[in-house]
């Protein structure tokens, strides 16, 4: 399906909307008489006509690879997105300087009544170019089957081609000649990757601060519409996360070597790699399932009623087939059923080993006794866990047992998220997608994360949350992707996704 035809198929859906008049009735909510007013669809136009040059803004944007955990094109990083702000049209923007890495804020000022928060991030994760079907910052465009053609490259859904694509909307807008509904500001960082150690010292600087301070709420755009039903998903809260390194040393033990030596010394030197093992099993249960780390579910609230209802709900509107197919598994942990498996993945934390190191890891054996082991571990954390509290329960449950010689290096992570169901912002997300005819499930909580809690938080204390049509898939892994013409009539391309946005701000400007 031509992205003429992503069109065409969404204007006909609004146009059924508005002459049916029991629908309309049925489905009427404050943006319609925004969609209604011939905006649209001179809008729609501007975007098809956009089509090529918005395509080659997100191949552009992934050919500049900037990755944080390589200390790779950082400050590139930052001026190549203050560049796509000032194109879109943002009139002040900066670079905001951070202990780390540095941000970008900007802000779009239409004199429109209200404001709207939008969080972008310039970073992306590392690749192996050795394990991609095409070069992961050529961003070539492919056909994939069920799918119809498609960006592929590192950052193509997360977060590049979902944000290329609101700036799209931007761009659309403009061209049509249309006034913007809403004012805009614009938060980005480029540490999201390592886990936004510095995002805070952008937030709440004083102006930043200030600006969105005036905000309904804030999104980060998403393209994650299900192949199957075009279907879409509206979180109210998200997983917070640390991200953490376990070290295990002959250095710091005072026992085993100092630097790898002969293998044949293990009969009677003592290893920092098996010393690593045993402090990495003493935090989960046997089967590696559930953190065992002392009081780490002091503080974990209980599913409410009313999440509980909603998991429910969404057990039933979600295919169990798909999820499992997506993720290549078989089964649940202790083969869960599909409700049981919705409801610890929505309110349990986790503690996941991401990656171990220790000695020789390259082809064939090499026979030493490691000085030196490194496990990569990533938690994940539920209301009312906080990272902080987290870390030292961590921290306090290894030293108990012995293991004080092991290093916790926290190199990044926030607390959980939650946004109230009857905010402004979440209504107009249900609002948009009924309207355009997305199958929505409201789920509890995202069980990945973002630093949503810097919104959601004291000073801010804004309402936040994702939004967007469109789809893609393989964040983190060889083959990222993001669709530009779909020829899966359930899922939008590039100028249906681009429309969205658009039908969004039209509603945060109108809902009540």
């Amino acid at each position: 399906m031509s992205h003429e035809q992503q069109g065409s198929r969404l204007i006909q859906s609004r146009r059924t909307l508005l002459t049916t008049g029991a629908a309309a009735a049925t489905l009427f909510s404050p943006g319609l008489a925004f969609a209604a007013s011939g905006d649209m669809s001179a809008i729609r136009k501007a975007a098809e006509q956009g089509y090529g040059a918005s395509v080659k803004r997100i191949q552009d944007w992934i050919a500049l690879p900037s990755i944080a955990a390589e200390d790779r094109d950082m400050d590139k990083g930052a001026d190549y997105m203050m560049a796509l702000a000032r194109d879109a049209g943002f009139q002040q923007i900066e670079k905001v300087p951070t202990d780390g890495y540095p941000g970008v804020f900007a802000t779009l000022d239409v004199g429109a009544k209200r404001w709207m928060g939008i969080y972008f991030m310039y970073d992306v994760k590392q690749y192996d170019p050795a394990e991609w079907s095409s070069p992961p910052l050529e961003a070539q465009v492919v056909d994939k089957p069920g799918f119809g053609k498609v960006i592929v490259g590192r950052g193509a859904v997360n977060q590049k081609g979902p944000e290329a694509t609101f700036l799209a909307a931007l761009h659309a807008i403009r061209a049509a000649g249309r006034k913007l509904p809403v004012n805009l500001v614009l938060i980005c960082e480029g540490e999201e990757e390592i886990g936004s150690p510095h995002f805070r010292q952008i937030v709440t600087r004083p102006n930043v601060l200030a600006a969105l301070k005036k905000c309904e709420g804030v999104v980060i755009p998403a393209g994650w519409q299900s192949p199957s039903d075009g279907g879409v998903t509206v979180n109210l809260g998200a997983k917070g996360v640390i991200e953490f390194e376990l070290i295990a040393s002959g250095a710091k033990w005072g026992r085993g070597p100092k630097t790898d030596i002969h293998s044949s010394e293990k009969a009677r030197v003592d290893s920092p790699a098996w010393r690593l093992v045993q402090a990495l099993q003493s935090l989960v249960s046997p089967d590696g399932n559930t953190p065992v780390v002392d009081g780490y579910f002091e503080k974990v609230r209980p599913l409410t009623a009313r999440e509980k209802e909603l998991l429910a709900l969404a057990g039933r509107q979600l295919s169990e087939a798909d999820a499992k197919k997506a993720l290549g598994v078989e089964h649940w942990i202790d083969d869960l059923s599909w409700d049981k498996a919705l409801e610890r993945l929505a309110s349990q934390p986790t503690m996941n080993i991401e990656g171990l190191v220790a000695g020789y890891t390259g082809p064939g054996g090499k026979t030493v006794l490691p000085g030196r082991a490194v496990a990569k571990i990533d938690s994940r954390l539920v209301p009312n866990q906080t990272m902080e509290d987290s870390v030292a329960k961590i921290r306090a449950h290894l030293d108990k047992r012995g293991f004080q010689d092991v290093e916790v290096k926290v190199s990044g992570g926030y607390d959980p998220t939650e946004t109230d169901e009857n905010s402004r912002l979440i209504k107009a997300e249900l609002n948009t997608y009924k309207r355009l005819g997305a199958k929505t499930t409201i789920y509890p909580r995202l069980a990945g994360s973002w630093p949503g809690a810097v919104f959601t938080s004291a000073p801010v204390n804004l309402p936040a949350g994702q939004f967007g049509l469109g789809h893609g898939s393989g964040a983190h892994a060889p083959n990222e992707y993001y669709v530009i013409e779909s020829s899966n009539p359930k899922v939008e391309g590039l100028v249906g996704a681009t429309m969205s946005y658009v039908d969004f701000l039209y509603e945060i400007a109108a809902i009540r």
